[in-house]
């Protein structure tokens, strides 16, 4: 009987892990292959021989990896040459494969690892080589095409929307209170700003303001519109993505960072330090907080959606059951099929669709001045953040587990 492998890329969530369970689950049940093996840190590890086998694991250790946040197997950030310039390394790696008598080989990331599946899935079939390569989705951007929403996304909403009303009535105690901004992660959409809209009290949301990078951001509307607000209610709360941009389309803090990841990504960051100075430079007032939540928002599993994890789970046993079907060069998508009460269903799209492209925040859910996120938008987000998972604990403390050598 033959094996497979799985293997994590990109950026982690706080659900990742659930879907190598779920694939480690499916396996069992239904008894397809040998062995399900791990590439440690993704195609980058597996090309230089990391591979561990994940049955080698107690069923107790796999339960405690399966409530573990961040990327369990490792990560990467690795680009593979395009076929037309190499086919060198795609050899080394299909020969690793055909080393282990692996014939099915899954990758749970975003856009960039849906690329490498699509690519992986072209030359294998091009080669005549008896190795399925399937996607599964990964990503609290929640920007992947063809999708409903991704694994990972449902979670860092839930701590958003949290964190927004935790630190929202932390502002809020005093007489003379000031602004407070949060910024969330979001580098080319706005899903993760735009979850703040589900952050309420007594019904009413608690965010005055919302920017995403749909929209273009104008300076001096942003200002105005922050100076009204402070001056009738002695306090304004902001929630800004990183990633907003001006009407050129320049990030607003890739003005002054120059740093870039391997994909050609700017390092995005600071523009909740860059508004705040906006604001009291302007004279609006000297009371000003800006939080960056940062990688907070990937790996915050305390404050996780039970929904998001299951699902993280379901895409990765569904992922094994396409496999066997003879599918390969496709990514599991999430179809949605009604939101209350919530249900979903799983289908495949060629990864090639996914690569290389981005689901925008819909421009219709953002209000007129672009600045908040209307009420239709709660539709689509609550029923995602519903439930709280059961952690694994040692000593009143969450219990977890990494997958090594």
């Amino acid at each position: 009987m033959a094996n497979c492998i799985i293997a994590q890329s990109g950026g982690p969530t706080s659900v990742i892990n659930s879907s190598v369970v779920g694939l480690i689950h499916a396996n069992k049940d239904i008894k397809a292959f040998n062995k399900v093996y791990a590439g440690l840190n993704g195609i980058e590890g597996i090309l230089n021989g990391n591979i561990v086998d994940l049955s080698s694991f107690s069923d107790s250790e796999i339960n405690t990896f399966r409530y573990t946040p961040s990327s369990g197997l490792g990560s990467c950030r690795y680009k593979m040459k395009k076929l037309e310039e190499s086919t060198e390394e795609y050899d080394k790696l299909l020969d690793i494969l055909k080393a282990n008598d692996i014939k099915a080989f899954f990758y749970v990331g975003g856009n960039d690892s849906m690329d490498t599946i699509a690519k992986l899935g072209k030359y294998a079939k091009k080669t005549g080589i008896d190795i399925k390569f399937i996607g599964i989705p990964k990503t609290i951007d929640n920007d992947l095409m063809f999708t409903d929403h991704t694994p990972g996304f449902g979670s860092a909403a839930k701590f958003i929307a949290t964190t927004a009303l935790e630190t929202y009535l932390d502002s809020s105690v005093y007489i003379n209170n000031g602004i407070f901004i949060l910024e969330t992660m979001g580098r080319d959409t706005g899903w993760l700003a735009a979850s703040a809209c589900m952050a309420r009290i007594n019904g009413q949301p608690i965010a005055d303001f919302i920017y995403l990078p749909e929209v273009a951001f104008n300076i001096e509307d942003f200002l105005l519109d922050v100076k009204e607000r402070f001056e009738k209610n002695n306090k304004v709360f902001i929630v800004v993505s990183e990633g907003i941009r001006n009407a050129e389309g320049t990030f607003i803090t890739e003005v002054k960072s120059q740093a870039h990841d391997k994909f050609g990504h700017a390092q995005l960051g600071g523009v909740g330090s860059y508004l705040k100075n906006l604001i009291i430079n302007s004279g609006i007032t000297n009371r000003v907080k800006s939080l960056e939540l940062g990688v907070l928002q990937r790996c915050a599993i305390h404050c996780a959606s039970d929904l998001d994890l299951q699902e993280a789970f379901d895409v990765g046993y569904s992922a094994l059951k396409f496999a066997l079907e003879g599918n390969s060069g496709y990514m599991v998508a999430i179809k949605r099929e009604s939101s209350f009460p919530y249900k979903a269903s799983h289908i495949l799209i060629e990864a090639d669709k996914i690569a290389n492209n981005v689901k925008y925040f819909p421009k219709d859910l953002i209000n007129e001045k672009g600045n908040h996120i209307k009420e239709e938008a709660l539709e689509y987000f609550l029923p995602l953040i519903s439930g709280t998972p059961s952690l694994v604990l040692d000593n009143h403390l969450p219990k977890f587990k990494a997958i090594s050598k």
